[in-house]
């Protein structure tokens, strides 16, 4: 995860939450076939849209004065196709920020990700966020909160996507802040993952779970669950009356084998 943004991001436009959004404009919103339309935010001059191939340029010299890595151009190219969900956010012409993300099968993920999910949720999805970038001088506006914002509604709108993941440097400190703000936890520590101007550098997975989607249990979490269900209902369960019912239900249902056994050996049951 590439991410650029400042340490602290304002929630989005709150004193707009009592007022009805303005009518959406088709041109104001570049559809993509078989794609949810991107909505706009509240302000008037700043909208989302989705990056085409006209961008690629401008995107480049972005992601260099952002991201300490160098992408080859074919990755610029890939995510002006269908097979990314790349919006940016843009004033006019100007692109301020962008959002890079993908929509995976669990199946597919790298070894160090297999784990995000529980394997039933194999058959279903998960959303990775490759990159989310914001010009300097638009940074603590708010523009990383709505594209992420964004984002997050139209992954969560698919019932079949059940978590939502990242890469993050370890001391990228103020994104890490960005993040679990907006719910997403830590899951698991990368060691000498990013390899950054020839060094190696710790990372971290950071997931947020939607749609009923949760990861594998762990022991303990089956100890949890056991103690929860007895504080719940062991009163109940281990009281004399309920063990004398329990064996004497038992032993009925039981008597019928037994009877059968007898007739078919020359066994004695006193």
């Amino acid at each position: 995860m590439r991410v650029v943004m400042p340490s602290s991001c304002p929630a989005p436009h709150s004193h707009y939450r009592r007022r009805r959004a303005p009518p959406l404009r088709s041109s104001q919103v570049i559809m993509r076939p078989a794609a949810l339309a991107v909505p706009l935010v509240n302000s008037h001059e700043l909208r989302i849209r989705f990056i085409v191939p006209e961008d690629v340029p401008v995107i480049q010299s972005l992601c260099k004065e952002w991201f300490p890595i160098e992408y080859p151009d074919s990755w610029f190219r890939d995510i002006a196709t269908h097979r990314y969900y790349s919006v940016a956010a843009v004033k006019g012409d100007e692109i301020l920020g962008i959002l890079v993300a993908e929509i995976k099968d669990p199946s597919s993920l790298s070894k160090e990700d297999r784990e995000i999910l529980s394997t039933t949720f194999l058959k279903d999805k998960i959303g990775y966020i490759l990159s989310l970038g914001v010009a300097e001088k638009y940074r603590r506006m708010g523009i990383a909160s709505f594209l992420l914002d964004n984002l997050t509604r139209s992954v969560h709108s698919d019932r079949s996507a059940k978590a939502l993941y990242l890469h993050v440097l370890s001391t990228n400190f103020q994104a890490i802040s960005f993040y679990e703000k907006r719910g997403f936890r830590p899951h698991l520590f990368l060691p000498y993952y990013y390899a950054i101007k020839g060094k190696r550098k710790d990372g971290f997975t950071y997931v947020l779970y939607i749609n009923g989607g949760h990861p594998p249990w762990t022991l303990f979490d089956y100890a949890t669950s056991f103690c929860s269900f007895v504080i719940q209902y062991g009163s109940s369960l281990l009281s004399p009356w309920n063990v004398i019912k329990k064996v004497k239900t038992g032993w009925l249902g039981l008597q019928p084998r037994l009877q059968q056994i007898t007739r078919g050996t020359t066994a004695v049951f006193l």
